[in-house]
């Protein structure tokens, strides 16, 4: 089919944040041994977090130390991808020192960025207080975006705004919301990720985003859900082939990062990590056997691969 490209494993990245119970070098390890080589690294202690250093001196030693440890191992970071849902920073906040500080700590990790060795950073629409006019909420939203926006062109970085489930947010949520916000801060250095969970969630199609935002979609985070839950792929009951097909009928150049960060998968991330790897394995016909089409038969085969080697190679 003409224009159709081939998505293949070295395309696809890993988020580090479901090993935030983990070491930064459990993680890269994990990473090895499933055959892995870019991160989309989540910056939150304990691998690095922005409030633990004094100065960009103090920071870019830990930056140097880190990206050592994944030259080594022919690893590089594709994407820095800040806490922000779960820390008090909120770009859409009510109070002005908040919406500042916000705005502050996302210009520093466009610097972290820079160091790490990427031009891309992820970010998200903030969330409005609930019991106040939504329109208030997105306005600061909007202005935050732009200034940020500015300043990453500045700096050589591509923003990678998110749309998020619902339950995260109020303001960019679904197609029509990231097609306005687009529009509005009208900048070249914001693009698009989009999170099929929380496309799935309010019931939308990949295909939609593609045809709404021409060009702009830069980024994709991948899991299983049922349809929420950023799940191990197979364990929920997304279609995962057609959305790798439809991101090759795009023509998707970008990388896909498998973020498999649901809580119950904190005790060992690895083993989710190598499932979702060997179900996208044989999704992309890379896994070195026959392509397997029933889902369920290929879903036990690989939880019990997965249960033999985490229980084999933790440590």
């Amino acid at each position: 089919m003409d224009g159709v490209a081939k998505i293949t494993m070295d395309r696809i990245a890993v988020m580090s944040v479901p090993y935030v119970h983990y070491s930064f070098e459990y993680f890269l390890s994990s990473m090895e041994r499933c055959g892995y080589r870019n991160i989309e690294l989540w910056t939150g202690a304990p691998h690095f977090c922005d409030e633990d250093y004094t100065s960009l001196a103090e920071s870019g030693r830990r930056i140097r130390e880190m990206k050592r440890q994944m030259d080594d191992r022919g690893m590089k970071v594709i994407c820095l991808t800040p806490e922000q849902l779960n820390y008090p920073i909120n770009i859409a906040g009510f109070e002005d020192r908040l919406r500042r500080r916000s705005i502050d700590y996302f210009t520093r990790q466009m610097e972290y960025a820079r160091e790490f060795g990427t031009d891309k950073l992820f970010i998200t629409s903030g969330v409005g207080l609930r019991d106040q006019p939504r329109e208030e909420s997105w306005k600061r939203s909007q202005e935050s975006l732009s200034i940020l926006a500015e300043r990453a062109g500045a700096a050589g970085i591509t923003l990678l705004m998110e749309q998020l489930q619902p339950y995260e947010s109020n303001l960019v949520t679904t197609c029509d919301d990231v097609e306005r916000m687009v529009r509005e801060v009208d900048s070249p250095y914001l693009q698009c990720c989009v999170d099929v969970v929380a496309m799935a969630v309010v019931n939308e199609r990949l295909q939609v985003f593609f045809d709404r935002l021409p060009g702009r979609i830069r980024h994709i985070h991948l899991a299983d859900g049922d349809p929420s839950g950023h799940y191990i792929l197979g364990d929920g009951t997304l279609p995962i082939n057609d959305y790798i097909r439809t991101l090759e009928e795009n023509a998707y150049e970008g990388y896909v990062t498998l973020e498999i960060n649901d809580s119950i998968y904190l005790t060992d991330p690895h083993r989710a990590l190598f499932q979702s790897s060997m179900y996208l394995k044989n999704v992309l016909n890379e896994g070195g056997n026959a392509r397997c089409s029933d889902r369920r038969q290929l879903h036990g085969c690989l939880s019990e691969t997965a249960d033999q080697l985490s229980h084999g190679e933790r440590g």
